[in-house]
């Protein structure tokens, strides 16, 4: 093995606040105040976390009763907006739902903006139930149908929703947006290589990187530990740099520094969890309606493996009710772009492809008949 890159081996993860540049930002679909429409900054309460969770409620009008949908952020602390690559998606999305007739809350992630918590000792686990805390929410509000209550995850919000659907009777419709249906460890395998090969890098080193990766991913699904996992991993990759003199590190880092830095990503409760989890086990046991849509140049939760484990597993649930879509051209983000990359997030002026709201609205009014 020779002159492998390990900056590779550093994890992909479905959040993009790692590829920001810093270049001018134009994005003509974000909304501008005064709104058409009635929005309401509200806290609400998960009382087994014994946190609140600050957010925004928006409805097409002060007086009604409407349908509501709640938008779940992919993984990564990230605000309402779930800002990342100088996007704000679920602005975007909520002004373009709440305009179409549907209530909508979006809020921060625990421990993030104005929401109390701490979101590093957190897992998929514990952020459901901030999801659950949401429903419970809406149920108080006169504004709200409580029997047309919908949940949007994208990413890490896709593998959320059905999660919290199969234990609340309350949620009567999904949306996944590049929700996976695959185990964790696979799909970092498979985004590693895609935006590996999107990037320009040789076969050699990302060959070498998924050895690596390959390794890491196996201690980290049979651990139960994280004190112990840390210092396996320490053992297993000072075994593999000794091993292998002619692997490189990006930016001259030391063996030390690289494998701190392994640990500090891999050692973590969300990160065992991921790895670990098969959405599959929760999405066959999915009974109500389900929009599942992924873009075609998704690089991070790609359509081919997902949306086939999804549609496999809603099967098994004997669901009716499944919508499965790959949109062309559309990246992680649901952007019209040219390779997929992560890189282009940000030099993309377009938030959300318009097909894809209408697709998502479109949807939702036929749950609500």
């Amino acid at each position: 093995m020779k002159k492998i890159i390990l900056s590779l081996i550093a994890i992909l993860l479905v959040s993009t606040s790692a590829f920001a540049q810093d270049i001018q930002l134009n994005r003509p679909q974000e909304p501008l105040k005064p709104y058409s429409y009635y929005s309401e900054d509200i806290t609400f309460k998960n009382k087994q976390a014994n946190i609140y969770l600050a957010g925004t409620l928006t409805l097409p009008s002060r007086e009604g009763v409407f349908p509501a949908v709640i938008l779940i952020s992919g993984s990564g602390p990230q605000n309402r907006n779930e800002e990342l690559a100088g996007h704000k998606p679920f602005l975007v999305l909520s002004d373009y739902l709440t305009k179409n007739g549907f209530a909508v809350l979006r809020y921060d992630d625990r421990g993030t903006a104005l929401s109390q918590g701490d979101f590093k000792r957190a897992t998929s686990v514990d952020l459901a139930t901030d999801v659950e805390s949401a429903v419970a929410y809406l149920k108080t509000r006169k504004e709200i149908n409580p029997a047309k209550i919908g949940l949007i995850g994208h990413s890490e919000g896709g593998l959320l929703a059905p999660q919290v659907a199969v234990k609340s009777r309350d949620v009567a419709f999904i949306v996944m947006l590049g929700g996976p249906g695959i185990p964790g460890d696979e799909i970092l395998l498979i985004q590693q290589r895609l935006i590996a090969e999107a990037s320009g890098t040789n076969e050699e080193e990302i060959k070498g990187a998924e050895m690596i990766n390959r390794k890491i991913f196996n201690l980290v699904k049979k651990s139960s530990d994280i004190g112990q996992l840390k210092k396996d991993l320490r053992s297993s990759l000072k075994k593999i740099l000794t091993e292998n003199p002619d692997l490189k590190r990006a930016g001259d880092t030391t063996d030390d520094e690289f494998i701190n830095l392994q640990i500090d990503t891999y050692a973590t409760p969300w990160m065992q969890y991921f790895i670990k989890y098969n959405p599959v086990s929760t999405l066959k046991k999915v009974k109500i309606p389900v929009l599942a849509l992924n873009g075609e140049k998704d690089l991070q939760i790609t359509p081919k493996e997902n949306l086939k484990a999804i549609k496999k597993a809603l099967g098994k649930a004997k669901n009716k009710h499944v919508t499965i879509k790959e949109l062309p051209g559309l990246n992680h983000l649901f952007q019209e772009s040219d390779t997929g990359a992560p890189q282009e997030y940000q030099r993309i002026e377009q938030t959300y492809s318009p097909t894809v709201l209408k697709e998502v609205s479109d949807w939702l009014h036929l749950q609500i008949k």
